[in-house]
């Protein structure tokens, strides 16, 4: 039997997703209470790979089990051998041909950003605090730029493993809410930092150290060292993950509270 999970997680103390010998890992924690639960060892795969301090919204995941468990009890289950920086949402018998990784349609990402003048003692570990002015609209125009089906080598980390740095970016959408903005990144699949990466480009733009077309500049280059700052990974959330509507899989809300 393949099961489906929804995971949200806070990245703040975990070595990102994927098991490292002797680091904590948010993959290695939730195969742990999975082993618990279904009272064997147990193999995930993941729709995305999320770097060390970078949160999770909805993860979605799967694993092979041969344990007849309804869906309610996988829920609590797990919950219950779970560290309190994750948690299981939803977990959904699938078919046999679903994927976690390679049945997505798309991936989405949300960047938050504290902009004001004085530090938070709340959101430290939540978002990326610049106390410099920042023009939505300035960042928005240079955005606007980098959608589209584009080579993205000037926003791919050094070390990135992805075949190609081809990529089809189909929405980024920069807006403020008081002294919060956020940046919604849209893409079938992305390269490792590539929104770091993009954000790091945005910034300079918003504070007006850089002008709009330097995005399209960056982009052109395809260099990486023409590029700006990996932003912070305290700032970052993988908020969703869309498949084919015949697996109907559940959905959550992002950020009812602060968006």
């Amino acid at each position: 039997m393949r099961i489906a999970l929804g995971v949200e997680y806070d990245g703040t103390k975990f070595a990102g997703w994927q098991v490292q010998p002797e680091q904590r890992t948010v993959q290695g924690c939730l195969e742990l209470a999975l082993a618990v639960v279904a009272n064997h060892s147990v193999k995930t795969v993941a729709a995305g790979r999320t770097d060390s301090g970078v949160h999770a919204l909805q993860q979605v995941v799967h694993f092979e089990t041969t344990v007849n468990r309804d869906e309610r009890n996988w829920v609590l289950g797990l919950n219950t051998n779970l560290p309190n920086d994750i948690n299981v949402i939803w977990a959904k018998p699938v078919a046999d041909d679903f994927s976690a990784r390679f049945s997505a349609l798309n991936r989405s990402y949300r960047y938050l950003i504290l902009n004001r003048v004085s530090r938070s003692a709340i959101h430290a570990d939540k978002m990326w605090w610049l106390f410099s002015p920042l023009n939505v609209e300035r960042m928005q125009a240079a955005a606007d730029m980098l959608v589209g089906h584009h080579d993205f080598s000037s926003f791919r980390a050094k070390l990135c493993q992805a075949h190609s740095p081809i990529k089809t970016v189909e929405k980024i959408q920069v807006s403020r809410r008081g002294d919060c903005i956020a940046i919604d990144v849209k893409a079938q699949s992305f390269l490792h930092h590539m929104v770091r990466n993009l954000v790091g480009v945005l910034v300079p733009i918003g504070e007006g150290r850089k002008p709009i077309e330097w995005a399209q500049q960056v982009l052109e280059s395809r260099d990486r060292s023409h590029g700006g700052i990996t932003s912070p990974p305290q700032g970052l959330y993988f908020i969703n993950v869309e498949y084919p509507k015949e697996y109907s899989l559940p959905t959550v809300s992002a950020f009812p509270v602060l968006w």
